[in-house]
């Protein structure tokens, strides 16, 4: 007699797994196989946890970067936040990293479907990112936007060198198998624009005809710091919100919505002393810090930040973010509540 122990429904063990074993043999899955399946109350289960790079870390890898990474090869000198729990990428939608131009240097005119923005954190401006034939100045904390499928190239024009931490939805694009790409026919494309172009297109005062490139779908932008300085300056007299502190979002010109149809982009300023209340939401989330110092209570762990690091909050983990100097801390971030709303996958709750 059998010694197997009886799965449910009085059938034994051996005939069960055989049965399971003919399925997978055929290339077939039976529900019951499936590990997390929905026959009760469920939540998501990110598979990643927090995770903080130091900048002290990077800034030496971008360094070594430029003596192993050819000048020609400068728009290679890219190094991403890869996490360690991912196969690829920061998050499973978003991937995030630096990347360094030195004077003289130029990455070449491409486009592709990713979505992409630039965040400056170290420049004067004299770096430009050409977008659909539009240079944008990068500077210390301004906020480029590359669109799916707009040209672009970066082209140093000084005697400092430009880093910038360069988002784009990789994982998202790579899962999805829509990983579209064009070099351009020149090394740079024609400047065809005005500076300050899409501002008088799209800005606050705009064109009453406006015009962009309709194979580019939407817009590029530039966010000037000085205007969102201003901006934050004026919120910070205010109470803030007791989950975002002070937070600013970088509008879509087009649509005033997310940044991007994929990535939104965050400013927050943590004023000395505070912290905000703990929430959890199906957008992960990805923090730069711009400037401060303080901590983040993620799920049950706790992270320490500085001037120029970078942390994760996975999707669905209850988090908060505590100032612990003396002066106001500035966090730049993206996350992919773009995909979590146009897919209806959001949900949020408070503390």
């Amino acid at each position: 007699m059998s010694q197997a122990k009886d799965k449910p429904g009085g059938i034994g063990a051996e005939k069960r797994d055989a049965f399971d074993r003919r399925v997978r043999d055929r290339n077939l899955l039976g529900y019951w196989m499936i590990p997390n399946r929905s026959d009760g109350h469920r939540e998501p289960e990110p598979g990643y946890g927090v995770h903080l790079w130091h900048w002290s870390e990077m800034q030496a890898i971008l360094d070594e970067a430029v003596d192993n990474i050819p000048k020609e090869e400068a728009h290679r000198r890219f190094i991403g936040y890869q996490h360690p729990d991912l196969k690829m990428g920061t998050t499973p939608n978003l991937m995030l990293g630096a990347q360094m131009l030195m004077p003289g240097e130029m990455a070449p005119c491409h486009r592709h479907t990713m979505d992409a923005v630039r965040f400056v954190v170290e420049g004067d401006g004299s770096t430009c990112t050409v977008v659909e034939g539009e240079e944008f100045p990068m500077a210390r904390g301004d906020l480029v936007t590359t669109p799916n499928w707009s040209w672009h190239d970066h082209i140093s024009g000084g005697a400092s060198r430009t880093i910038w931490m360069d988002a784009a939805v990789a994982p998202l694009t790579t899962h999805f198998r829509i990983g579209f790409a064009d070099l351009h026919q020149a090394p740079q494309q024609t400047v065809t624009r005005p500076r300050g172009w899409s501002a008088a297109q799209f800005g606050p005062l705009r064109a009453k005809n406006r015009e962009y490139s309709a194979t580019a779908y939407r817009p590029p932008y530039r966010y000037p710091w000085v205007e969102t300085k201003a901006a934050l300056d004026v919120l910070a007299e205010g109470a803030g919100d007791p989950y975002e502190a002070v937070t600013l979002s970088f509008a879509d010109p087009l649509s005033g919505g997310p940044t991007l149809p994929t990535v939104d982009c965050e400013l927050t300023m943590l004023r000395s002393g505070e912290k905000t209340r703990s929430h959890r939401h199906t957008a992960a989330a990805i923090y730069h810090v711009f400037q401060g110092r303080g901590s983040a209570a993620v799920g049950d762990a706790r992270v320490a930040w500085e001037e120029g690091d970078t942390f994760v909050v996975p999707s669905w983990a209850w988090h908060g973010l505590e100032n612990r100097g003396s002066e106001p801390a500035l966090l730049f971030s993206i996350n992919d509540g773009p995909v979590m709303n146009a897919l209806g996958f959001w949900r949020e709750e408070r503390r």
